[in-house]
């Protein structure tokens, strides 16, 4: 499995479980490759996802498609932004155009991708980004039709397309008669933050300042600001405003009620009473465990921040009808179109995927793969993307140039490294006019 970043990485290898059956799991080798690029996952982030492999190790693309061999694996999850998925395909489908030896060695591993949660943007550009896998997951029956409808208006094949679900909804269904043994029985309120969403001072400011607030006014709750990343580690999305930041200049400090937290999304969702959020995927986890899910309103409802999404949902609030004590209600057809099976069909949610999983694993030979992007489809985008993960045109590795996504030199590595470093020792310090510019330069 190839990931390039903490939250694809999660995405990735549940996946990779989900399409093994149960009574094969003890059977089955997990080799992790992280994909070098300014999102690798440190070790924390890793860990804190909880998902193990056999192996890991850290590669550019050209040194993935080395290692993955016709004969090395049975399937090959990639779990990647587009572009990479894309770079990956047409080196894969370049490495095994050779001529097979023998009828075993025509075999080649199956190759599957799709998305790490909500699709609110760039879906025709990220879907024939990931056209050429033999399979693209989506995560509903909603994402689905999408999916099959942009494949069919540009005449390519919609077959690869199979209908599934988040990898990693699960866990306790929601007990609201449990907060009362809780140190606030007025129960905990999950604030689960984006790095990029929104993405100016003003508005990260604005939410900080109303979750705080809501701590104030409701002294009997917990609030709890669930951060992603911690400084210096960077994320899917990079984020340039941390949170972090901005609270040490709350006035007045924070309530007792309120603070930062970090771990893993499904256990802090074990002690949520409510879940508030601009448009992250953990409304759907939330959703999924019957706990009450707010999407807010309060910086208008825009494709830009993705709460456009949820129309429709009947989990759209603002900060003020939630300090009012509003909890929204979900529209039931409404989560079971977005996958989030809360009624229990959850553990056949994967049966499909993994029986064509299967089927084409089981093939006497199969193709390379065919992306609908080629030099001649797309000569004007297409080299540009693959140049970028350091193949040409042909799907060869390129000569001599750096690969991965904006991947450094050694040099500039171990000064990111450092970098990264020193900007988590300045914030454990408190000097926060210093730690921004180093993190900037580890971006080098």
């Amino acid at each position: 499995m190839l990931a390039d970043s903490d939250t694809r990485w999660k995405w990735g290898a549940l996946t990779a479980h989900r399409l093994v059956s149960s009574d094969d799991q003890d059977d089955t080798r997990l080799d992790g490759f992280l994909l070098r690029g300014r999102a690798t996952p440190t070790v924390r982030q890793l860990a804190e996802v909880g998902v193990r492999a056999q192996s890991l190790r850290e590669v550019t693309g050209a040194e993935f498609v080395q290692a993955v061999s016709r004969s090395s694996y049975d399937v090959i999850v990639l779990s990647c932004v587009g572009g990479a998925v894309q770079a990956m395909l047409h080196g894969l489908a370049r490495a095994w155009q050779a001529p097979a030896a023998d009828a075993a060695a025509a075999r080649r591993p199956v190759v599957v991708t799709g998305y790490v949660g909500v699709v609110y943007e760039k879906l025709a550009d990220g879907l024939l980004l990931r056209h050429g896998a033999d399979v693209v997951l989506a995560n509903s029956a909603y994402d689905a039709d999408r999916f099959r409808a942009v494949y069919r208006g540009v005449g390519a094949d919609p077959g690869s397309v199979v209908e599934c679900a988040l990898p990693f909804l699960g866990g306790a269904p929601y007990a609201p008669e449990a907060r009362k043994s809780r140190t606030y029985p007025g129960g905990t309120v999950v604030f689960a933050v984006q790095p990029s969403v929104p993405d100016n001072r003003a508005d990260r400011t604005y939410l900080l300042r109303r979750a705080v607030e809501h701590a104030r006014k409701h002294p009997d709750r917990e609030v709890l600001m669930k951060l992603r990343s911690r400084p210096g580690e960077h994320t899917t999305h990079i984020e340039e405003l941390p949170y972090q930041k901005l609270a040490a200049r709350i006035e007045g400090g924070a309530p007792p009620n309120f603070r930062l937290s970090y771990g893993n999304m499904g256990e802090v969702l074990d002690t949520a009473d409510l879940l508030v959020t601009v448009s992250s995927t953990a409304a759907l986890e939330s959703l999924h465990r019957g706990i009450p899910t707010a999407v807010l309103t309060d910086l208008g409802i825009r494709e830009v921040l993705g709460n456009h999404h949820f129309l429709g949902s009947g989990c759209l609030a603002s900060w003020d009808e939630l300090d009012a004590g509003h909890l929204p209600k979900p529209d039931p057809e409404w989560v079971a179109r977005q996958g989030v099976c809360a009624g229990g069909s959850y553990g056949t949610a994967f049966d499909a995927a993994r029986e064509r999983v299967a089927e084409l694993a089981a093939a006497a030979e199969l193709p390379p793969p065919a992306p609908y992007y080629t030099p001649t489809t797309a000569p004007g985008y297409l080299p540009r993307i693959l140049g970028r993960y350091g193949f040409q045109p042909d799907g060869t590795p390129r000569p001599g140039a750096p690969t991965g996504d904006a991947a450094p030199s050694g040099l500039r590595r171990v000064v990111r490294n450092t970098m990264r470093e020193a900007a988590r020792g300045a914030y454990r310090h408190g000097v926060q006019r210093v730690a921004p510019v180093i993190r900037r330069m580890g971006e080098l």
